[in-house]
Formats: structure tokens, C-alpha cells, sequence
């Protein structure tokens, strides 16, 4: 889920972050999600400036959301957080009468924004390898979950309460949604099992950028476009690949959201009609590898890049995957009590 050069920033920098003045909007997003190129045009049109402010989990970003003096403007959040933090009235409602732009995006993809977000750029999670260690490639979530004795110590995962439990979940036949005790109870079992040969539980973009780790890591837990952002960290084209295993996978979708709190609504929403444009949207997802929702920006994509199942995933993976559904309190407490265990299995 990652795209080009944005402003990497401590975290524990992050909560309160204030723009330097008042033509300055504060942008809460993935670590490289957004062309540079893109956001200098738009400063140079406006005059505005955009301060990337970023997370490398759902986890971390809910935590600055939630703290109302955050001083956040727009936020990229996922289908979940948006019906969620919209219902709390942490996001402005967005609409046609005030985000036109919307009309270039079919209902479906409007509706899983819950209508409190721009819908952004979709994909799938899958397995993430390095092309020149694994051959044959991964096919099967089977590959992560029970690695080969040769992976041990080389598997990064993702400490998130949604992702990291789509392969155990998968295999287990169950819904990616699973709120009852014995499912999440039997996705432990194999979460644990796997432990031993996990080298990091960070973001793998976040590990690949450890010194101490990153050369190590062969195989992750990641999002479709993230073998770009790879490659392009290290500086080696084609080194790292994408795989959805055969079994299925989450099918997810990012939206960009403006906060019912922002000082700056207008100009946030002025950002928003810029980067839904098809022109702007187009040139974005192009930029990041990325598919995008957005029927008018589709077209205006060379027809190589939307027949590339590395960027638009062909009918039959679609087919297999699930949405991601809004999760019971008690499921996401159980499910961060699980991934809190999971270091002692290592």
C-alpha cells in the first residue's frame, strides 16, 4: 500500500503536530503513499503546503486520531476507519455538494468510504518475497504460515489486528471478520506455530529500512504495490515480488478523509477535488503502482498497466477475497492480546 518520496518522521514526534502556518495541511498517511511530484504541483498552484505525517499502523494512526488536539487535517484510513471514525464524528461528512470529484467514483467504492472519505487506491494482501532467494515462488499461505527450515528468522510479519490475521484465518476456512473466541483461538494456535521463524513483527517497509534486520528478511506479510516500495528502498528493480496466495486473501480499500476538527475544512476539501481528479488520480496511481477506484482516472492508464495482475488483480483472485467488515470490541482486544503474546514464541 505504499507509493514514492514522502517525509519520514519519528512517531513519538507525531501526536500534536501543528503546521508551521496557517497555509500548511497536515496529512496523516503511509510512509511513501503519495507522489511527491504530485504534492509540489499542487504547493506551487496553491501555495499550500502539505506536512506528511507518518504511520506504519492502523494501531498508530487511531492513537493520533484519537487525541483531540492532534491538529490533523486529512487522514488516509482504511473502509473500517472511516465508517468508524465518521460515526464518532472524528471525519466531515463528504458528499457531492462538497467534493465533486466524487462522481467519478462508482457507488460501491463510495459506499465502502461509508461517506466520510475520498476513495484512494485498493488492493489485496498477499505475500511479499524476494525474488532471487525463493524459487519456486509462494503460492500458498501454507509458504508463510509453516515456512521452510531455510525461512527461519527470515519472515517479517505485520503487527496489525487485521492483516496479520487474514493468513491464519484464510487457512483456517474461517471469515477475515472472526469475532468468536475458538476462531481467533485456533488462528493463535497458528500464529504461534509460526512464530519461531519471525524475524520482526514491524511493517516490513519499516524493517527493510533497519540496518540490523533488513537484509535478512526474504519473506513478508504485505500489500499489493509494497514490492515497488521495496525495490526501490534497497535500489535493486525487481528484487522483490508480490504473490495473493491461492487460497484467498483480503481485499481491501483506503480512503482520504478530512477531520471534523481541521482549522483548514475548506482547503482540505480544495486538496481532496485535486487529488480525485482523474488527471491528478491517474498520475498518482501510476506513480505508486497502485490501482485506483476511480473510473475517469482508469482511463486515461496505458492498457498495459491495467492488464498488469501485479496492479489490478485479475476476476478469479477477486473472486476469492473478502472485505473487511467493521470487528467486535472484544475481537480487536482479543486479537491485540494475541499479537502481544506472540514475542515469546520467538
Amino acid at each position: 500500500m505504499r507509493g514514492r518520496a514522502a517525509i519520514s518522521i519519528l512517531l513519538a514526534a507525531l501526536v500534536g503536530a501543528s503546521a508551521c502556518h496557517a497555509e500548511t495541511l497536515n496529512l496523516l498517511i503511509w510512509e511513501d503513499y503519495i507522489d511527491q511530484d504530485l504534492i509540489e504541483r499542487w504547493t506551487q498552484e496553491t501555495g499550500v503546503s502539505i506536512h506528511q505525517i507518518n504511520f506504519d499502523s492502523d494501531d498508530a494512526r487511531d492513537v493520533i486520531l484519537a487525541d483531540p488536539t492532534n491538529r490533523i487535517d486529512l487522514v488516509t484510513v482504511d473502509e473500517n476507519g472511516a465508517s468508524l471514525f465518521g460515526k464518532k464524528g472524528v471525519l466531515e461528512p463528504l458528499s457531492d455538494s462538497n467534493l465533486p470529484a466524487l462522481a467519478d467514483y462508482a457507488p460501491e467504492w463510495r459506499k465502502r468510504c461509508a461517506g466520510y472519505g475520498l476513495p484512494y487506491l485498493w488492493g489485496t494482501v498477499g505475500i511479499l518475497y524476494r525474488a532471487d532467494v525463493l524459487e519456486p515462488p509462494p503460492t500458498s499461505w501454507q509458504d508463510m504460515m509453516r515456512p521452510a527450515p531455510a525461512l527461519k528468522k527470515h519472515v517479517a510479519m505485520f503487527d496489525d489486528y487485521s492483516e496479520l490475521f487474514v493468513p491464519p484465518l484464510v487457512l483456517l476456512g474461517a471469515s477475515i471478520d472472526a469475532n468468536d473466541t475458538e476462531t481467533l483461538k485456533a488462528a493463535f494456535e497458528i500464529l504461534k506455530a509460526q512464530a519461531p521463524s519471525v524475524l520482526t513483527y514491524d511493517y516490513v517497509i519499516t524493517a527493510i529500512q533497519n540496518p540490523t534486520i533488513g537484509r535478512d528478511i526474504h519473506m513478508a506479510l504485505g500489500y499489493s504495490g509494497d514490492q515497488h516500495v521495496l525495490n526501490e528502498k534497497i535500489g535493486k528493480s525487481g528484487l522483490w515480488r508480490y504473490a495473493v496466495p491461492s487460497e484467498g486473501t483480503l481485499s481491501w480499500l483506503d480512503c482520504v478523509s478530512v477531520t471534523a476538527t481541521s482549522l483548514h475544512k475548506q482547503r482540505a476539501l480544495e486538496f481532496l477535488r485535486y487529488i480525485g481528479s482523474p488527471e491528478i488520480a491517474a498520475a498518482n496511481a501510476l506513480s505508486l503502482n497502485m490501482p485506483t477506484p476511480s473510473s475517469a482516472a482508469q482511463k486515461l492508464l496505458p492498457e498495459s498497466v491495467r492488464s498488469d495482475p501485479e496492479i489490478y488483480p485479475p476476476e478469479e483472485v477477486l473472486t476469492r477475497s473478502q472485505y473487511q467488515q467493521e470487528l467486535s470490541v472484544n475481537s480487536v482486544q482479543a486479537r491485540r492480546r494475541i499479537i502481544s503474546t506472540l514475542a515469546n514464541f520467538q
